[in-house]
């Protein structure tokens, strides 16, 4: 297989060199699901007085998690949610006081108990509490520091005074020693912490990444299902015919070979490799390439025979001890064999896998 998998290797990079890869596209350096935090930063550039209301603690059912921002300027408009919609109204006419006054920071409680629950929405049960904080040139700063930094793919995390002290950015380096097994904490799932009384620690991460190897009837159905999940997807085929933009439009596309393409986009914990296209000569070097690396997950489809196969060459190449980690044959077993059923089985599990430690928890 290895002389087969160099001459075909040779034949598909000289057709690229003679037709000119037209549709190569580099994945564009992306954010999480932050859109409130770029909106803040071009708000506030654009001279709006605004304000910052955040999630600190919940309890019970709360339809928001803790972390969760939304940014308000003086005229009432908002981006981002602190409650899917139940107590938006009340925060908006608090952060609306703070703005006109110039005031001091306010923490706000939501009950289904109170007596103004019905009112505000919140009547699906739980508690929630709220920083509410004027946005100043100090926090514009911090702001735009985190959406520098989650465009280079780097955490950042911002401590936030519940006293109206400044707010804090620190990067994993600079974390105050007796906060440092907190951070750990929060770097492994993601989450963010009310430390105290006093001060809130939220986390920012990397945007989570899904790198389809193949471009084939089931990623034209896992692609959109995996955006509307919120990843960043990515396609790689070395075949031009296979990887059109006509079949694909809305996903980058790279006619790399899937190797080559993650040497130069490092794969990250927040990143998930699934390959489609049945071939080992592609398939195989983008495992292998995974494998080494901090993945939160990495898929193959095929058979279990199939898959019993690959994972003798791999064993080949001196990865037994890692192989363990391939999910294959890949997605859940729903039953179904269609491409949309194979689709949901792999976002599926996917899925399950990056939100192990809280289910498990």
């Amino acid at each position: 297989m290895d002389r087969w998998y160099f001459i075909v290797r040779v034949a598909v990079d000289t057709l690229g060199a003679v037709f000119p890869r037209t549709n190569i596209v580099t994945p564009e350096l992306s954010h999480p699901t932050q859109d409130e935090l770029q909106t803040l930063e071009q708000w506030y550039s654009e001279g709006r007085r605004l304000a910052l209301a955040t999630v600190i603690a919940t309890w019970g059912s709360s339809p928001r998690p803790v972390g969760s921002h939304c940014v308000i300027d003086s005229e009432g408009r908002f981006e981002g949610s602190v409650s899917g919609g139940c107590i938006e109204g009340a925060v908006i006419t608090e952060a609306l006081e703070i703005i006109e006054q110039q005031g001091e920071g306010r923490r706000l409680h939501f009950s289904v108990a109170d007596d103004n629950a019905w009112s505000v929405g919140l009547s699906c049960g739980g508690s929630i509490e709220l920083w509410v904080q004027q946005v100043d040139d100090v926090l514009v700063e911090q702001i735009a520091q985190i959406n520098q930094a989650l465009l280079t793919r780097q955490s950042r995390y911002l401590s936030l005074s519940l006293s109206d002290q400044p707010a804090e950015l620190w990067c994993r380096d600079t974390v105050p020693v007796p906060l440092q097994a907190h951070i750990d904490r929060l770097s492994a799932s993601q989450q963010s912490v009310l430390l105290d009384d006093r001060s809130f620690v939220r986390s920012y991460v990397p945007a989570y990444r899904l790198m389809i190897v193949g471009a084939v009837h089931i990623a034209q159905r896992l692609i959109p299902m995996a955006q509307a999940a919120g990843y960043d997807v990515y396609l790689i085929d070395p075949r031009r015919t296979f990887a059109t933009a006509s079949r694909f439009p809305s996903v980058p596309i790279s006619y790399d070979w899937p190797d080559e393409f993650f040497e130069r986009n490092p794969l990250d914990s927040q990143t998930a490799v699934v390959t489609l296209t049945h071939d080992p000569k592609i398939d195989d070097p983008a495992l292998a390439f995974a494998l080494q690396q901090p993945c939160f997950y990495i898929g193959a489809l095929g058979s279990s025979r199939t898959h019993a196969k690959r994972l003798e060459r791999l064993h080949e190449q001196g990865l037994a001890g890692q192989s363990g980690r391939i999910h294959g044959p890949v997605g859940i077993k729903l039953g179904g064999r269609t491409p949309e059923a194979i689709a949901v089985s792999i976002l599926a599990e996917l899925t399950q896998q990056r939100f192990a430690d809280k289910v498990e928890s």
